[in-house]
């Protein structure tokens, strides 16, 4: 499986009493694929699986692949403090016939680089699937170095990583060091760095609620091979990157998804909603991102 274009971390919505909502949630794989991203990723941070039962997170996984079918990629994430529980959720990835999986560091727990590769092979032996590994040391207090990497060197299925460590001298190690294994955009603001060294996609939270201008940014790097394209779209991306920055990002993704219409119903605890006003900014920063990357691709109405 090769990773190409922009993979949604899917929100996951709630009613108002909590539970998942269920048919929100098809509606949000629906409009994901109306815009045309290019894969979908259930049981990531963004989906706040951290606040999901396994029955949940599990039955979410169900649900996207009855939803989606074949229309587009499915990644399934495997995250989890006990490596017996990310094993479940990886043979489910498999049982529903899911495209991927992805695989983390186990959070809290500080395993070493090489306790680390067991973690993943483990995983890997219990699904068989192509991995996506994510490598974010800021959540999970450890980073995914070169003894970690030689270490699951003999696994074929590691064929992407999610790279979210804000390290650039990390993504040119990548690039450089491990060119079988595909560079995929996890730090928001560097997207624009990460293609220039060859990352051919991005995984990013905010293509739940704007997805078209996210195609925009990799369709003017990767396959135009428009740099000065790209940056100015990436300019205009600034203010977003740095409004989801300041805190509340989930909560942010979730509104700037309502803005579209689309049912979320809130985040579970211990986060919190957001103030009147500051989804007022976060509308204005959207307005004028909007405006700004279709004056940059000619869509300007």
């Amino acid at each position: 499986m090769k990773f190409e274009g922009i993979y949604t971390p899917a929100i996951t919505p709630l009613t108002s009493t909590g539970a998942i909502d269920k048919p929100a949630f098809a509606e949000v794989l629906e409009y994901l694929i109306e815009s045309k991203v290019h894969g979908i990723i259930i049981g990531g941070s963004t989906g706040e699986y951290y606040a999901h039962t396994a029955q949940e997170r599990i039955e979410l996984a169900t649900q996207a692949k009855e939803v989606i079918g074949n229309r587009l990629p499915l990644v399934i994430g495997t995250g989890a403090i006990r490596t017996e529980d990310s094993v479940e959720y990886a043979k489910a990835a498999r049982a529903i016939k899911a495209d991927a999986i992805l695989v983390g560091s186990p959070p809290y727990a500080l395993p070493t680089e090489k306790e680390n590769a067991i973690h993943a092979l483990t995983v890997d032996r219990a699904a068989d699937l192509p991995i996506m590994l994510y490598n974010y040391p800021a959540r999970m207090g450890v980073s995914m170095g070169p003894e970690y990497f030689a270490a699951v060197a003999e696994s074929k299925n590691i064929v992407a990583i999610k790279e979210s460590s804000g390290d650039m001298a990390q993504v040119h190690r990548l690039a450089r060091e491990y060119p079988n294994i595909s560079l995929s955009c996890g730090w928001d603001d560097q997207a624009l760095e990460f293609f220039a060294w060859g990352a051919r996609s991005w995984v990013c939270a905010g293509s739940n609620f704007i997805p078209r201008e996210h195609v925009a940014l990799y369709e003017a790097c990767v396959v135009e091979k428009d740099f000065d394209k790209g940056r100015k779209i990436m300019s205009a991306f600034m203010p977003l990157m740095d409004f989801l920055e300041s805190g509340k990002f989930v909560q942010s993704i979730k509104v700037g998804c309502e803005f579209n219409g689309l049912r979320t119903g809130g985040v579970r605890s211990p986060l919190q909603p957001m103030y009147d006003h500051e989804k007022q900014a976060l509308q204005d920063i959207i307005t004028t991102l909007k405006r700004e990357v279709a004056q940059v691709t000619g869509s300007a109405k």
